[in-house]
């Protein structure tokens, strides 16, 4: 589609959408919300912004080898926050707690959850991304 107000929609768009998608990842593991909505928001950017410039537009933000390397990773993380608690002498998938002092801010709380939340966001994110890519891809083959 190579429509004007797409792709400057696009442009002003992708921003908040990755600005709402690390909102919607960090309050997840309190309230609804997660990684896996925040993935789908921050993909739904690129998306649009693969609807609006092309194929192009987007892989110079993430390329498509990238986002399949980012599924690996994800799961990564995700296995790490769930076998973590085990080198602590607690069960597998137990919540683990712990403070990050931040000069002239009070310690802030943080555990395995949000490190899950962040596993799987990056892999919804590099999911996705690899269909849409590889869709944008044949469309682009097609059109020569």
């Amino acid at each position: 589609m190579d429509s004007i107000i797409v792709r400057t929609a696009a442009r002003l768009l992708l921003p908040l959408m990755m600005l709402f998608s690390t909102y919607l990842l960090v309050r997840g593991h309190n309230a609804p919300g997660g990684g896996f909505i925040g993935g789908l928001v921050a993909a739904a950017g690129i998306a649009l912004l693969v609807m609006g410039g092309g194929l192009r537009s987007a892989e110079a933000i993430v390329p498509a080898g990238r986002a399949r390397r980012w599924i690996a990773v994800g799961l990564l993380l995700a296995g790490l926050s769930a076998v973590l608690p085990l080198f602590w002498g607690r069960p597998l998938m137990t919540g683990l707690w712990g403070k990050i002092p931040l000069p002239g801010v009070a310690a802030i709380e943080v555990g395995t959850p949000i490190l899950f939340d962040v596993g799987v966001y990056i892999v919804v994110v590099g999911m996705v991304l690899t269909v849409i890519l590889r869709l944008a891809h044949e469309v682009e083959l097609w059109k020569l």
